[in-house]
Order: C-alpha cells, then sequence, then structure tokens
C-alpha cells in the first residue's frame, strides 16, 4: 500500500509540475508598440510613412486583441514620439503581459521582400515569434523570411516575452503597393493576433 501511496503522490507531483509551467504562459495583457513616430517618420518611400503604416496596423491589432477578450496597452496611440526606453518602461509596468512591436523594412536593396519576426531575451520569445511568423505570412501569402534573434534595444530590455514583427519591405514596390491597402494591414493585424490567442492556448 505505501509504495503504491507513494506512487499516486509522485505522479500527483508530476501533475501540479505540468499545471505550474502552463500557468506560467499565462497573460491577459499584450502591450502594442507602434514603431517610430512624430519626428522618428522610420522607413520612408515618397509619402509612405513607416510610423503611419506601423501606427495603423497597431491600432488594428489592439482592436481584433480586445475582440479576444485581452487588454491592451499601447505605448504610442497617435503620431507621437516616445523614446526606445520610454517604450521599455511602459512594457515593464505589465509582469502578466506580453509585448508585440510592429515595424515595416527597409533597405537599399529594392528586390528584398518578405515578412520576419525578431526576438531575444528568452525561449518564451522565441515561440511568440514563431507562432506571430507563420501565422502573419499564412495570412497575407508572403515570403518567409523566417524568426530571428535579434538584439533590438525594445525587444532586449523588456522583462516579459517580446517580438518585433517586421511587416513588409517599404522599399520594394510590391509591398509597398500592398501596404498601403486596408486589407493588407488588417490581415497582418488579425495574424498577430490570433498567433497571440494560439500562444496562450499552447500555454
Amino acid at each position: 500500500m505505501r509504495t503504491i501511496f507513494n506512487r499516486m503522490m509522485a505522479l500527483a507531483a508530476i501533475v501540479m509540475l505540468g499545471a505550474t509551467t502552463a500557468e506560467a504562459r499565462y497573460f491577459k495583457t499584450v502591450v502594442i508598440d507602434a514603431g517610430h513616430g512624430g519626428h522618428d517618420k522610420g522607413a520612408q518611400w515618397g509619402q509612405v510613412y513607416e510610423k503611419h503604416l506601423c501606427l495603423d496596423t497597431a491600432t488594428r491589432l489592439e482592436a481584433h486583441l480586445r475582440a479576444m477578450g485581452f487588454k491592451t496597452v499601447m505605448t504610442r496611440s497617435s503620431d507621437n514620439f516616445v523614446s526606445l526606453p520610454g517604450r521599455v518602461s511602459i512594457a515593464n509596468r505589465y509582469p502578466d503581459a506580453i509585448f508585440v512591436s510592429v515595424h515595416y523594412n527597409f533597405t537599399w536593396n529594392q528586390d528584398a521582400h518578405g515578412l520576419e519576426t525578431f526576438y531575444c531575451n528568452s525561449t518564451e520569445s522565441q515561440k511568440l515569434a514563431q507562432l506571430a511568423q507563420s501565422s502573419v505570412v499564412r495570412k497575407v501569402r508572403a515570403t518567409d523570411r523566417g524568426t530571428k534573434f535579434a538584439r533590438y534595444y525594445v525587444i532586449r530590455h523588456t522583462k516579459i516575452p517580446a517580438i518585433l514583427v517586421e511587416c513588409g519591405f517599404v522599399s520594394n514596390s510590391s509591398e509597398r503597393s500592398r501596404m498601403k491597402a486596408a486589407w493588407y494591414r488588417d490581415s497582418l493585424a488579425k495574424g498577430i493576433a490570433e498567433a497571440v490567442m494560439r500562444y496562450r492556448r499552447n500555454g
């Protein structure tokens, strides 16, 4: 009987450990970071400014996440400048959160195209990045440039799972035409939101 009891206790401990691990990924808030803003225009081609694309996509992401029941915090909700340390400070106020930074890419090689997602500070960030990357690529049927490790300030200094999504190249004429369309930005936002939900459910 003692042996059976010991086995039952060991099994219970394993179950409890699994529950603790699952709860570690639970969160209720998403900090949404619209890149650039104010005097910092980000990438630019003609009258297409990254800061505007980022804010519109981030605002759409907020709407989708709220519809899913998440609480949201925006590092900026208008065309104003917020410093990198300021963005990190906002994120680190919410220990029960994840951080999603929205950007659009640029390079002098106008043939470069596709989407990519960056992570830095944890394996949880990497898992979130992989889910976000696969989701946005599928939503807009774009070239998959993969998930990558990078030491960008906002994802390096946050204390919660954090990713930075590059939503296409402003410098590429084809992708620039797509990102100017509302359906494209909304599809990206929806793809990220669905990835966030999948990340929490997989916890």
